[in-house]
């Protein structure tokens, strides 16, 4: 029988600020029975997913494919999970009839961006899970404020799930170091102007001295797609609870 969620929980956050982030996310990977790694293939994804390279390139990676990617991202996914010899990257998509019934001309995200994510990205994350013990992020504090307090090491209470976030105390300059230190692939809209890399239709270039998230529903005040509140707002764990 697997371990309370929360008791593991609990001693990956008692050890986060003396454990690399590559070692804390083998150990959280080795007390799961169950996980996968969830990324976007987006601009910073190269980090984790060099991570996970180098500890199981068997270790299912879940892509959603919305259907309205930049043709780029989807050339990119392709091309880095080659590069790094990943073996079970499984690509995710909105369900046909779903879309035909409440997205039929393609245009909901101009209506309801909230719907619009729910249904190509949340809704194909949520049946994919299903069955995982845990999944893996490449969420950081420094993205927006309401990952400001984001842990490591966090459970999802309506699912009892184990989210880790390995990178979550890592800022830019932490990111491109890696990148620059393993010569990893770079995501080609990122040369563009492009720091945030969502859907095409709700992604714009960002301009000198913005927040890198400011191209993400530009106009709005919408900051999270949605997957990551998959399964309840995952409740990480106070220093005090772990100690």
């Amino acid at each position: 029988m697997q371990p309370d969620p929360q008791a593991i929980v609990a001693g990956l956050i008692a050890r986060q600020r003396a454990t690399p982030a590559q070692e804390f996310l083998k150990a959280g990977i080795a007390q799961l029975d169950r996980v996968a790694m969830v990324s976007s293939f987006g601009a910073d994804s190269a980090v984790l997913l060099h991570m996970i390279a180098q500890i199981d390139r068997a270790l299912p990676v879940l892509f959603i494919d919305t259907l309205a990617l930049f043709p780029e991202t989807v050339a990119y996914q392709r091309d880095l999970a080659t590069h790094l010899g990943l073996r079970n990257v499984q690509t995710l998509t909105p369900d046909r009839e779903a879309l035909f019934v409440r997205d039929p001309d393609g245009l909901l995200h101009r209506s309801d961006t909230e719907s619009c994510c729910q249904l190509r990205k949340s809704e194909p994350l949520t049946r994919a899970l299903a069955g995982y013990d845990g999944w893996i992020t490449g969420r950081k504090r420094h993205q927006a404020d309401t990952r400001a307090s984001l842990q490591r090491a966090e459970v999802e209470p309506a699912t009892g799930r184990i989210r880790l976030n390995p990178l979550a105390d890592w800022d830019a300059p932490a990111i491109a170091a890696y990148l620059d230190a393993h010569d990893l692939p770079r995501h080609p809209l990122v040369a563009q102007g492009y720091p945030s890399i969502g859907c095409a239709p709700c992604t714009s270039r960002v301009n000198t001295g913005e927040d890198p998230r400011a191209g993400r529903w530009r106009g709005s005040e919408k900051t999270e797609c949605g997957i990551h509140f998959t399964g309840g707002m995952a409740q990480p764990l106070r220093r005090e609870d772990a100690a």
